[in-house]
């Protein structure tokens, strides 16, 4: 079968934060209206689940300030979470290690320990990876500045989106390491993965309570 006629089998994915009913969802939220108030449609099997509990205050995780850089990282992590989920069509978990390689391979943040000072270093570094050899048959330019687009809609959905967020992107990286553990890597190359992985995974947490 032609890869042309094996695309057109695949049904096209709508990321969840660029539906209606999640506007809808995080609006009511905002106006302190239960999303429960939605039972019977598919509002919340279309949102991944938030924090099943309360996080720690972050004065508990560490006695020095959060850092005024929270938010140029947090761009930097949302686009690569935005651009997995569009690269495996919703399903990561289909893959968990090969989607994660993908979010460390994105960010810069999480997968190169890049300290980002400026919005516009990461929006940069973000469309150097897209456009990178692994990723540039995506789409290059277009793609990257789409994606720019799917980061903005979701900030704008406010804390409670950018939790959801941000708890499926743990979850991601949970699940890959769970399926490292359990596969017969080069030893090396799993000690290398796993520590990028609790890494990108403390960062994630913290980056939750800014």
């Amino acid at each position: 079968m032609a890869f042309g006629d094996l695309s057109k089998m695949i049904e096209p994915w709508d990321p969840w934060w660029l539906k209606p009913s999640t506007q809808t969802r995080f609006v009511k939220q905002d106006t302190s209206e239960s999303p429960e108030d939605d039972s019977g449609s598919n509002l919340n099997s279309e949102i991944p689940p938030g924090l099943e509990t309360p996080l720690s205050p972050i004065s508990k995780l560490t006695s020095a300030e959060p850092s005024p850089l929270l938010a140029v990282h947090l761009i930097d992590i949302i686009y690569s979470y935005c651009f997995t989920l569009c690269l495996y069509n919703g399903d990561w978990q289909s893959d968990a290690i090969g989607a994660t390689t993908v979010v460390l391979t994105v960010s810069s943040v999480l997968g190169h320990g890049g300290q980002l000072e400026f919005v516009l270093g990461a929006v940069s570094a973000c469309l150097e990876h897209t456009c990178s050899p692994p990723f540039k048959h995506m789409g290059g330019w277009d793609f990257g500045f789409s994606l720019l687009d799917n980061v903005t809609s979701l900030i704008l959905l406010g804390g409670a989106a950018l939790v959801c967020a941000l708890c499926d992107l743990q979850r991601l990286i949970k699940v890959a390491k769970r399926e490292l553990k359990s596969e017969k890597a080069r030893k090396m190359k799993r000690v290398e993965i796993k520590s990028k992985l609790k890494s990108a995974e403390w960062k994630i947490y913290v980056g939750s309570k800014g």
